[in-house]
């Protein structure tokens, strides 16, 4: 599963970069907008409270939450409809690539997706063509505060969570998606340090890579899919092999 993906640790430490040019600043802002679209009170809208939380997890302003609660909800000057769209891709070696952006203009985003995939090496998929090779599945990064690691996992079972990887000291659990809310707020009332929660998708089925040149082809289309500030995730269904990993992290 992913929460295991030596692929999907390699991708949390590269994070950090994404987050130095500012498109994460974008991500949040457009979720928020999204959820404020049901509501601009965080109290009566859980998945408006979730996002700002998240936002504020990655140093968002709080002004830029301001402004984009007020777009998503129609009460600020920059009012804009924005719609959430999914796009679905292959790679080399047959990987499927599940792509979500949330746009104020469809046409700009799909022609500025198939352009980053294609020119890459890739292809556009049907709807429905990659989609099947993903499971929503609630997701939490949490701070160990200094808890034994091994008691920490044995202690989170108990709140519902399944699967669990530790990644650079901290844990990263998954749960149903179904029970998302539920495990969130019962981990955060019982004082865990979540870092970040959110629905998120992962792959039913992995693809095995061992070539090098054929896991750069992948990522080179990954990374250049990420650039266009109108997505806000993009998944695939592939994995390294352990001595591969080893070479592309250092």
């Amino acid at each position: 599963m992913a929460g295991h993906s030596k692929w999907h640790s390699i991708k949390h430490k590269k994070g950090a970069a994404d987050a130095k040019r500012g498109k994460i600043f974008t991500k949040h802002a457009r979720l928020i907008s999204i959820a404020a679209r049901a509501g601009d009170d965080p109290d009566m809208n859980a998945s408006l409270r979730t996002a700002i939380e998240n936002a504020k997890a990655e140093n968002v302003p709080n002004d830029n939450i301001k402004r984009a609660i007020e777009k998503g909800a129609g009460t600020g000057k920059d009012v804009a409809v924005m719609h959430e769209i999914t796009y679905e891709a292959y790679g080399p070696a047959g990987i499927g690539i599940y792509i979500h952006a949330i746009t104020d203009n469809k046409n700009r985003t799909f022609t500025n997706v198939r352009t980053a995939v294609t020119k890459n090496g890739g292809n556009m998929g049907d709807a429905g063509s990659v989609a099947y090779m993903f499971e929503q599945k609630g997701r939490f990064f949490i701070d160990p505060q200094g808890k034994d690691l091994d008691e920490l996992q044995l202690e989170l079972i108990e709140y519902g969570v399944e699967e669990m990887e530790v990644i650079d000291g901290k844990l990263e659990a998954f749960c149903p998606v179904s029970e998302y809310g539920t495990v969130r707020d019962a981990l955060k009332e019982a004082g865990y340090k979540l870092e970040e929660s959110q629905a998120t998708y992962v792959p039913s089925n992995i693809v095995e890579v061992n070539e090098v040149d054929v896991a750069k082809k992948i990522m080179r289309i990954v990374d250049a899919v990420e650039e266009d500030d109108d997505v806000t995730d993009v998944y695939t269904n592939f994995d390294l092999t352990d001595e591969l990993a080893d070479q592309l992290d250092s």
